[in-house]
């Protein structure tokens, strides 16, 4: 009963997984841009949300929508003053670039708001569960799996169908032939980075709602959306969803094993998939 349980949460914590890897199966996966803020940004709108409900009372949907435009803004002034001007065929670029902004974004974040963890209030709906045949399941963590199903299928639905999905999937691939198609390059990158970090929205609410959050976590969250992309397979937005799933369900064996196993099996498998398939689960041979 305990590994079926383990399947359970496993794939519900899958859910959380794949909320960071959306916006990084976006831009490293399509996009080719290393964005080492990735997970410090979703820590700043965690954090900036619990101030705001903290302050203002808000309620923890209000501060979803409020997180989800202010990422939308974040992304796209990232990508307009620092990244527009590192991108290129050379990764390198973008990668030192980030890794001084992430340096920087944690320090800001310690001297606003200290290292303190913190948590936004959920109004009892972490706690709430139900049963489902012998298991007792969270209801935020169902909410939280919905939320990236649904998520995962409209970015995959805009990459494949709408002219901004052909467009980025264009410039990613050559530039110059996409801009003498008239696509602009600099507008769909901008409008990429914001849909990643305004994505970000979604995974600081939730998870400053299931969990705590402090300004040193963003390393984490970066390793988990990093290795559920690779998982998945590169430029695959279905495969971030499937890497997150198999990247949750082996960290909630692991703890069943032993409870400091959980996140090591995770980085095991990782490594496993990485060795066998380095092109991933849904990469292209």
């Amino acid at each position: 009963m305990q590994w079926l349980d383990g399947l359970v949460q496993g794939i519900l914590l899958g859910g959380l997984y794949a909320q960071y890897a959306l916006g990084m199966a976006l831009m490293f996966g399509v996009m080719r841009v290393v964005n080492i803020t990735h997970g410090d940004l979703m820590i700043l709108l965690a954090l900036i949300g619990i101030s705001l409900a903290s302050t203002f009372g808000l309620g923890p949907w209000v501060v979803l929508v409020v997180l989800v435009a202010l990422g939308g803004i974040i992304g796209l002034i990232l990508q307009r003053l620092i990244l527009d001007r590192v991108v290129g065929a050379d990764p390198l670029p973008s990668l030192i670039a980030t890794f001084g902004l992430s340096t920087a974004l944690q320090n800001a974040m310690l001297q606003l708001w200290s290292a303190d963890t913190r948590s936004l209030p959920s109004g009892g709906i972490a706690q709430a569960s139900f049963q489902l045949g012998p298991l007792f399941v969270g209801v935020l963590p169902v909410i939280v799996l919905i939320t990236a199903t649904v998520l995962t299928a409209g970015l995959a639905t805009t990459m494949q169908y709408t002219r901004f999905g052909r467009s980025l999937r264009a410039a990613s691939a050559d530039v110059e032939a996409a801009a003498m198609t008239g696509v602009n390059p600099k507008n769909v990158y901008a409008g990429a980075t914001a849909l990643a970090v305004a994505i970000l929205g979604f995974a600081a609410v939730f998870q400053s709602m299931r969990s705590t959050v402090s300004p040193a976590d963003g390393a984490f969250q970066l390793i988990y959306a990093f290795e559920a992309v690779i998982i998945g397979g590169m430029g695959s937005i279905w495969g971030a969803f499937i890497g997150a799933m198999v990247l949750g369900i082996s960290q909630s064996f692991g703890f069943r094993i032993d409870p400091g196993f959980g996140i090591l099996a995770g980085h095991l498998v990782f490594l496993l998939i990485l060795a066998l398939r380095p092109q991933g689960l849904l990469g292209k041979d």
